[in-house]
């Protein structure tokens, strides 16, 4: 009995560090009201640290991975541990989002990115044939079960005590890591691969201004200027342009920058920190871009629809969390199911059924969304979601690593995981961005068409609800409380915002529905062929 419990420990181990990292991408957006009332901000802000945590993963997963590859893997996990543990404790004293995003995005984000590599790469050296197998199945699950869970357990602490305490526990959970850190065998690469620092440097500034193109659209118009850019307190002219396709562009070009440069240090005889050749794969590519439009999904409905459980419903974070649970639960049932159709469907079926079905959820949840509605009226579309979600998961990381050699799949599995983050980053910029702005839009025009707001007070208010949307939207707006309009003007401008998030609800689960369409077309890029279990480089990617 001893001796089972010793040999299994690294894996309890691993996979309390990636429940902790999974928890934590979950926790803000059950919290949403909470955290725009206690640090005075607006769900834009609170949008930034959301998909800041995510980009940060994507520009630094394979980077952690490298140090883990240089100095220790065992190192790299304790050294990530404390860092997220430091990240975490600065989160949970923040007073102003700049705080936040220092603690939650920023440093959480690195130390995340120092771990999650490292949990890999030391289960393979712990483990190996049927063992390593089981070891990475009970990971996986564990992966899928914090993932479902997550948004309860951080409901649950900022409900009955605070959302500061959902950040706090992480400290003991990195305290029993790295006392169960002794029990692990330190391991690295003996080739002493390099570090490419110029490619992490234009890699994350790429991400950066994409995503920042996409998430400020709300504030800067998506072509026209809706206000001017500002820069060391001096304004950018550029006409009646707005900045967001020039940070989109440059991000491209940025990006593109950094393709030259990787093929360059390999053309030279360096390590680059990707392989192009990874991308001249065609089966990888089209699986892992698959991967990526799913996740950008995925966060699009996770960062939006909480947004009118909060706002419209009037929810806590306990019962946003609960109205969740279908979702999770049903990718948790479908993911196993998945593993067993591939006997009889090839993966490439089983993903786009799952896509029709992700589709269908799409059309049940916009169709489920009126004033009258409650939390329950969205469980058939979540669950749809969910089960389209949890049949393509494991097919599309199954399809990406039998795509490439055994050698290579340490990096393919990096590269995989990196557009599942980019796809989340995307995910809640560019579909939380959309239904800003449309909340934004249909607020005013609702003030303008009102029939109930006297036309002398038309202007005032509409300038009010443009600049105060946020706390319009969570009730909580000063000129609700101002005593410069009625009572009766109060509840008009509250239902032309429940209405407004309503609208904008609509417009992003349709958005959603477009970008599942668009994983549909690239699926028919995919192979028509069953997968042979032995083909599979015993490495997957995190399923979350």
């Amino acid at each position: 009995m001893q001796s089972t419990l010793k040999k299994w420990a690294p894996l309890l181990v691993m996979s309390l560090a990636l429940a902790v990292i999974v928890l934590d991408t979950t926790i803000l957006n059950v919290t949403l009201r909470t955290i725009i009332s206690d640090l005075d901000t607006t769900i834009q802000k609170i949008q930034w640290v959301i998909t800041a945590y995510s980009l940060i993963l994507a520009a630094f997963t394979i980077t952690g991975g490298r140090l883990g590859d240089l100095y220790g893997r065992k190192k790299m996990f304790i050294t990530g541990a404390v860092i997220f543990a430091v990240g975490s404790f600065i989160t949970s004293i923040a007073h102003s989002v700049g705080v936040l995003i220092i603690g939650e995005a920023i440093i959480e984000g690195i130390g995340a990115a120092l771990m999650m590599p490292a949990t890999v790469s030391l289960l393979r050296s712990c483990y190996k044939g049927r063992d390593l197998a089981l070891a990475f199945g009970i990971w996986g699950g564990i992966a899928s079960a914090s993932a479902a869970l997550g948004p309860v357990i951080g409901g649950w602490l900022s409900t009955s005590y605070s959302w500061r305490w959902a950040f706090r526990v992480n400290i003991f959970v990195v305290i029993l890591l790295i006392a169960g850190s002794y029990l692990l065998t330190e391991s690295k690469d003996n080739r002493k691969p390099e570090l490419d620092v110029v490619g992490v440097i234009l890699s994350a500034l790429g991400l950066l201004s994409i995503v920042f193109g996409f998430i400020e659209a709300s504030t800067y118009g998506w072509f026209k200027a809706k206000e001017a850019f500002m820069i060391f307190g001096h304004a950018l002219n550029i006409g009646s342009l707005s900045v967001t396709p020039f940070f989109i562009i440059l991000g491209i070009v940025i990006l593109g920058l950094f393709a030259l440069w990787e093929k360059r240090r390999e053309d030279n005889g360096h390590t680059p920190l990707v392989s192009l050749s990874l991308f001249s794969n065609r089966e990888f590519i089209v699986a892992a871009l698959i991967t990526g439009v799913l996740f950008l999904c995925q966060m699009g409905v996770s960062f939006s629809i909480p947004i009118y459980f909060q706002s419209v419903l009037g929810l806590d974070p306990l019962h946003t969390g609960l109205a969740l649970i279908p979702m999770s639960i049903v990718i948790l049932v479908a993911a196993p199911l998945s593993a067993w159709l591939v006997k009889f469907i090839s993966p490439k079926h089983i993903i786009q059924m799952g896509v029709m079905i992700l589709m269908l959820g799409f059309f049940v949840m916009e169709q489920s969304l009126h004033l009258g509605a409650t939390q329950w009226s969205l469980a058939p579309g979540f669950m749809l979601f969910g089960f389209g979600m949890g049949l393509m998961m494991g097919q599309t990381n199954t399809l990406a690593l039998s795509a490439v050699p055994v050698e290579a799949a340490g990096e393919a599995a990096g590269v995989n995981n990196t557009f599942r983050q980019v796809g989340g980053s995307l995910g809640s910029a560019i579909i939380g961005s959309i239904m800003l702005s449309v909340i934004g839009t249909q607020l005013v025009s609702g003030v303008k068409a009102s029939a109930v707001i006297p036309r002398a007070q038309k202007p005032l208010i509409a300038e009010a609800v443009a600049a105060q949307t946020s706390n319009i939207e969570f009730g909580q707006a000063s000129i609700l409380d101002s005593g410069k309009v009625s009572k009766k003007v109060g509840e008009e401008i509250t239902r032309i915002a429940h209405a407004a998030t309503i609208d904008a609800s609509h417009t992003s689960l349709s958005f959603g529905l477009g970008f599942a369409f668009l994983a549909l077309l690239i699926s028919m890029f995919l192979p028509n062929r069953k997968i042979v279990h032995d083909e599979i480089p015993a490495l997957p990617a995190a399923s979350h």
